[in-house]
């Protein structure tokens, strides 16, 4: 199966789930996009390794496992989102240490804020953006969306707590027809409303 680059657009904040995000990466060499609903603690590590200004005073755990590595000369050459079972995505850090290989299992969220700690690229399998990538219809204001979304995150420190990762669809969508949870699709899209999208897709796959 052939591997597919993301990069990272963005993050917005979940409006239909309290202490929730959606991560957005965006396929390097096409338009499609892979919406991935992560926690709030995530959320906030992420925003900070993409604002290279901002320096916890602390190591925050992400921080602390990238010290850690490099103490024992272990890097994480790339990340990799292999699987989606009912809307959750797993992912794999590829890992060296003296010229030898280590496969790690990790939550999407947190390969990836180990990925940009890394400067490791991230990568997706084509029938996985198949299934689950979305296309964003073009938008005057887009440029500085990724930007702005970020800002979002680092302004809402009090929900930071929350730890907990979901991406399930949840019955609200089970009643629709399938043209339309299309139709929803195509809304919540135009609307930037990625976190919900990303439930619609998740139903649209279930059926």
């Amino acid at each position: 199966m052939s591997l597919v680059k993301l990069s990272i657009k963005g993050i917005s904040y979940s409006q239909t789930q309290n202490g929730a995000y959606a991560l957005i990466l965006n396929e390097v060499d096409g338009e499609r996009k892979l919406p991935i609903v992560i926690g709030a603690f995530e959320a906030q590590s992420i925003a900070i390794a993409l604002e290279k200004e901002i320096k916890p005073p602390r190591p925050l755990t992400h921080d602390l496992f990238k010290n850690f590595a490099e103490r024992f000369d272990i890097v994480v050459k790339q990340v990799i989102i292999h699987k989606l079972v009912d809307g959750v995505f797993y992912s794999s850090l590829i890992c060296e240490r003296d010229k030898i290989e280590e496969i790690i299992d990790a939550r999407t969220s947190d390969a990836i804020a180990l990925a940009l700690r890394f400067n490791a690229p991230i990568f997706t399998y084509k029938n996985i953006l198949d299934k689950a990538g979305i296309y964003l219809k073009s938008n005057t204001a887009e440029t500085d969306q990724g930007s702005q979304e970020i800002d979002d995150v680092l302004s809402n420190p009090e929900t930071f707590g929350h730890e907990e990762e979901t991406n399930q669809s949840g019955d609200v969508y089970a009643k629709h027809t399938l043209q339309e949870l299309n139709e929803l699709l195509d809304q919540a899209v135009s609307q930037e409303d990625y976190e919900k999208a990303a439930k619609i897709r998740d139903e649209i796959s279930k059926r």
